[in-house]
């Protein structure tokens, strides 16, 4: 049995960058100083391509929230899927220079997505509050 072609037209709209496991550090410090989200997504997954078109349903909304997208395909990239203990995908998580700072696993509705960068963000802002605390 074929597989269905994967729609890449998300990762093309919202210029994700692919990971693999031998580039997965060096893509995400890539990102620099903004928050960097990965996601995480399988071959013939169902809710991996739900998801993909509600992205695209909001495309304005999606690029407002201002993230240095990635992708992987865990299903090719089975190291990863173990390094980061998914269960199922969808699922995204977020980054700030290298470090996890949360995770979004199922694409509910954009404002659970919105909910989860805001998350992100403070948990960023916090840290650089303490590091001003300790100078």
């Amino acid at each position: 049995m074929a597989s269905v072609p994967v729609d890449t037209t998300a990762f093309a709209v919202f210029d994700m960058r692919e990971l693999d496991e031998a580039g997965f550090d060096a893509g995400l410090a890539s990102a620099g100083d903004e928050l960097a989200v990965v996601f995480f997504w399988g071959l013939d997954c169902f809710n991996c391509e739900i998801a993909k078109k509600a992205m695209l349903a909001k495309p304005d909304e999606i690029r407002a929230l201002g993230l240095a997208w990635f992708h992987s395909d865990v299903y090719a990239h089975r190291g990863l899927g173990r390094r980061f203990m998914l269960h199922g995908v969808p699922t995204w998580f977020f980054f700030h220079r290298g470090k996890r700072l949360g995770r979004a696993t199922g694409w509910h509705r954009l404002a659970q997505f919105e909910a989860a960068v805001k998350a992100a963000r403070e948990k960023i802002g916090a840290g650089a509050g303490n590091r001003e605390k300790k100078l």
